[in-house]
């Protein structure tokens, strides 16, 4: 490249190309010099004593003439930024211009990717989302593709996500309340575009409020009123050990720990602790960690197996890794045993969650008290342990009977008021 050039605009010139020529001249490459105020290394403007800014020199590249570029268009472009800087406004620099430029052109990109996923319909949302959910291994996936079929679909399949409001899941809702269909089926509706909708928020198709945030849920009772008699759930234990040790120890724990699946399936040999009888329970579901505590029973069936490393989990899968559900061994021994045998109403049938629900009935029929059964439960608030004050028909016919014999004892044998209670006769005076 060749010296600099100056222009007869200040603070515009150009090198010419050696060899490239522009037309019957060399081609020129033409650069902008000014001043701006000097900054540190933090970005903060350097001051005079007098409290004036420290310029320092800046020249940037304009570009070749090749390219359109003249030294009057140079001039122009130093001219705005000039101007930018007396404002205070805008781009300083061609740099941060470019910058701004390029940020908007991404900006105005991302929005119209977004506008054209925002466009497409439910069901093409609901293809993706089914397509993840099959490669998650997603278990209940049957029953919300026929839900979405029969009941999602007919009203918001072939809308667009941001057309969908809360007055269209109504429609949802009340065509199945219409169809006699369960409060619960109607909340699993609910809770399937929730989650269509989630997705579709996380893959960036759609970026407005979840709608069913403002529809309002039918109310289900499911709390489960069944739990295992201390005959019942030794009947069970037995009937699992001979079939399978792992899956007696796993229903053990459960029973006598009050531990769920899930937090089983996660213990590792570290986070038993022998000395002191406890289980720590790592991150569980929807609360803090915990403390549990090893009967004797929960003790010796742990000392007999065989501890390799204390990272270990203590009931792997097949391949090592950690289980994601109770093996079927426990169902077969409950149909077995038959106690679910004519029972239609699935909060009074036994399954693996009845055993962690055994755990806080025994202690709340024992006459624990309930803010240490939310405890070991590892309960979010005592209204979730409150249920289980409710469970035994026992302990409500004790209380009926404990008021019925304190009424007896207020008043005398022959059936007229004690001294210590005021007849009605006798308030007035």
């Amino acid at each position: 490249m060749s010296k600099w050039i100056k222009t007869k605009f200040k603070g515009v010139r150009y090198r010419e190309h050696p060899t490239r020529k522009h037309g019957v001249q060399k081609d020129k490459y033409f650069s902008i010099r000014y001043k701006i105020p000097k900054t540190d290394e933090r970005g903060n403007v350097v001051l005079k004593e007098d409290g004036k800014p420290v310029m320092t020199d800046k020249e940037e590249k304009i570009g070749w003439a090749s390219d359109g570029w003249t030294a009057e268009k140079a001039a122009l472009e130093l001219e705005r930024l000039r101007g930018n800087h007396q404002k205070g406004d805008g781009a300083f620099t061609l740099q941060e211009k470019r910058e701004a430029e390029i940020a908007k052109r991404e900006q105005e990109a991302r929005e119209k990717a977004a506008a054209e996923k925002a466009s497409m319909p439910f069901s093409e949302i609901w293809k993706e989302y089914v397509r993840q959910c099959k490669a998650d291994g997603k278990k209940s996936l049957d029953r919300e593709e026929s839900l979405f079929t029969h009941w999602i679909s007919p009203v918001v399949g072939s809308k667009p996500l941001r057309e969908i409001a809360p007055i269209h899941l109504e429609k949802i809702k009340s065509n199945m309340a219409k169809a006699e269909l369960s409060p619960r089926s109607i909340r699993y509706s609910l809770e399937v575009v929730r989650q269509a909708f989630n997705f579709a928020m996380r893959h960036d198709y759609y970026s407005g409020e979840n709608p069913t945030r403002k529809v309002k849920k039918p109310s289900i009772d499911n709390r489960r009123m069944r739990f295992l008699a201390h005959e019942e759930a030794n009947n069970v234990l037995d009937a699992i050990k001979v079939k399978s040790l792992n899956s007696w120890r796993i229903t053990l724990i459960s029973l006598q720990c009050g531990l769920r699946f899930s937090e089983i399936a996660r213990l590792t040999f570290g986070d038993i602790d022998l000395e002191r009888n406890t289980i720590w329970v790592r991150d569980p579901k929807n609360t803090r960690s915990r403390f549990a505590y090893l009967t004797e029973e929960v003790r010796q069936a742990i000392l007999e197996m065989e501890i390799k490393s204390k990272s270990d989990l203590i009931f792997p899968d097949r391949n090592g890794g950690q289980r994601q559900q109770m093996s079927d061994t426990f169902d077969r021994v409950v149909e077995s045993l038959k106690l679910n045998d004519g029972v239609t109403d699935q909060r009074l049938k036994v399954c693996f969650h009845t055993c962690r629900h055994s755990f806080a009935s025994w202690l709340v029929q024992g006459g624990e008290n309930l803010l240490v059964v939310k405890e070991l439960m590892g309960h979010k608030s005592l209204a979730m342990t409150e249920r289980y004050s409710h469970l035994s028909p026992h302990t409500l016919q004790r209380a009926s009977k404990d008021l019925d014999k304190r009424l007896a004892e207020a008043r005398n044998g022959n059936g007229h008021t004690s001294s210590n209670i005021v007849p009605l006769h006798e308030v007035s005076k």
